[in-house]
């Protein structure tokens, strides 16, 4: 094993759960040692929230769990933070709330300009951690969002022990596959692919890889691109877990055991999360399965595409689209369905796929990103990404084995289940993320 690959935690420990099933750890009395200082950058920080701001927000309880913790976040997340402390204290977090002068922030709306904002920002973060430095001696600082590998992050330059990460970000649809998501999408990708090597050679992304203590990338392919920014240490773990709340909702979900087979997809309807290749795909396991349905849940700007697919296909009454839905629908309608189908193309995370196995539900996906280390063969059927007509008929095929099968689509699920339990809670990357510190704070 080379330098750059080599275990950031001891043997047992099961960070690089890529790599192997952490579930023999199951069970193990975690040892972290002493409490540390732990300043943790988490930009989008905020309870109740997916995404970047549940990532902040659920990584800062957990370590709490363990140590005594600063945060730096965004002020307008003030509110919403104040709201759950209320009920539910943390008195071990320290919040430092950090923005840039009204004068300097006008401009910004929404999403506009938030790339330029996060940059700024990065620069003012910077300044109030080294105050609260001189007087607290951080022992280590955790950048934890934004958790793009090739956003710059400033909290490097504190002299302590740096972990970057979970970050993602280097996951690229293959080449084979730009043609078939038409004009606007292969431009997307290059732009995307163009935009991020340029990304890598600002000065703070490169210095950020060089002076990490370790950082924890969520797929293979953002490892790779870490260790060529000059990355010595490099693990693999997944960013997302299930909020306790939503697992247990989900486990209490029966296997389902009713006609007619209904397959699932959930997600914003972009081009490259795959859902024109899940449609055909289903058109050709619908011409043996006829009574099967199609549900998917989500909006964008593929939508009209995909409606186009559907009627040239003759699936009108088979597939419905049914548009974005609040959190709590969307998570009942796994209580209708038999699968879920997730063919994206580069998904740092895959929050749906671990929502699907956590209610007994196998997944269908592309041995690609996020998913492709989520789900194993006890899980669900991952699919080589070669070519598209390759893809189109694995996908096919993944589906008529479900459906010709229920006791081989409920072991799947039970499965699912099972490892979401070992490895996904959000108290279990709490524990993986407290060895790792111990680990870093013992050498």
């Amino acid at each position: 094993m080379n330098r750059a690959s080599k275990p950031v935690a001891p043997a047992g420990i099961g960070l690089n759960v890529s790599a192997k099933d952490s579930s023999q750890q199951t069970g193990k009395v975690l040892t972290v040692g002493r409490r540390l200082n732990v300043l943790v950058s988490a930009y989008a920080c905020e309870p109740n929230k997916g995404s970047e701001p549940g990532i902040g927000w659920n990584q800062v309880r957990q370590t709490a769990r363990f140590h005594e913790v600063w945060v730096i976040t965004r002020s307008n997340n003030g509110p919403a933070i104040a709201d759950s402390l209320a009920a539910d204290p943390m008195a071990n977090v320290h919040w430092i709330y950090c923005d840039l002068p009204r004068w300097l922030r006008f401009w910004k709306k929404g999403m506009r300009g938030a790339r330029l904002y996060y940059y700024l920002w990065q620069t003012n973060a910077l300044r109030l951690a080294r105050k609260h430095h001189r007087h607290t001696k951080f022992d280590i600082v955790h950048h934890v969002t934004f958790g793009n590998y090739w956003q710059p992050t400033f909290l490097h330059f504190l002299p302590a022990r740096f972990v970057w990460g979970p970050v993602g970000g280097g996951e690229s649809a293959p080449a084979n596959f730009l043609s078939s998501f038409g004009l606007r999408g292969s431009m997307y990708e290059i732009l995307r692919s163009c935009a991020r090597k340029l990304a890598e050679l600002h000065p703070s992304v490169r210095r950020a890889a060089r002076h990490a203590s370790v950082a924890v990338a969520t797929t293979e392919q953002t490892a790779c691109r870490l260790r060529r920014l000059g990355c010595t240490n490099v693990s693999v773990l997944c960013g997302i877990g299930i909020p306790d709340q939503d697992l247990n909702e989900l486990k209490a979900f029966p296997f389902r055991d009713a006609k007619p087979f209904r397959v699932l997809s959930v997600g914003r309807l972009l081009h490259w999360k795959g859902f024109q290749f899940a449609l055909r795909a289903f058109g050709r396991f619908h011409a043996k399965f006829p009574e099967a349905e199609y549900w998917l849940v989500g909006e964008g700007p593929e939508r009209g595409k995909l409606e186009q697919i559907a009627r040239r296909m003759g699936l009108e009454r088979a597939v419905t689209l049914l548009g974005q839905l609040p959190r709590k629908e969307a998570l009942a309608k796994y209580l209708d369905c038999d699968a879920l189908l997730f063919p994206s193309f580069h998904e740092s995370g895959g929050w749906v796929c671990l929502e699907a196995m956590a209610a007994g539900r196998p997944v269908i996906c592309l041995d690609l990103g996020g998913p492709g280390l989520q789900v194993t063969s006890d899980t669900g059927i991952k699919v080589s990404a070669v070519t598209p007509e390759q893809v189109v008929a694995d996908l096919s095929t993944a589906l008529e084995r479900l459906a010709a099968d229920p006791a081989y689509c409920q072991r799947l699920g039970a499965g699912g289940r099972s490892r979401v339990d070992r490895n996904f809670s959000w108290e279990r990357k709490g524990e993986q993320i407290a060895a790792l510190y111990a680990h870093l704070a013992s050498g």
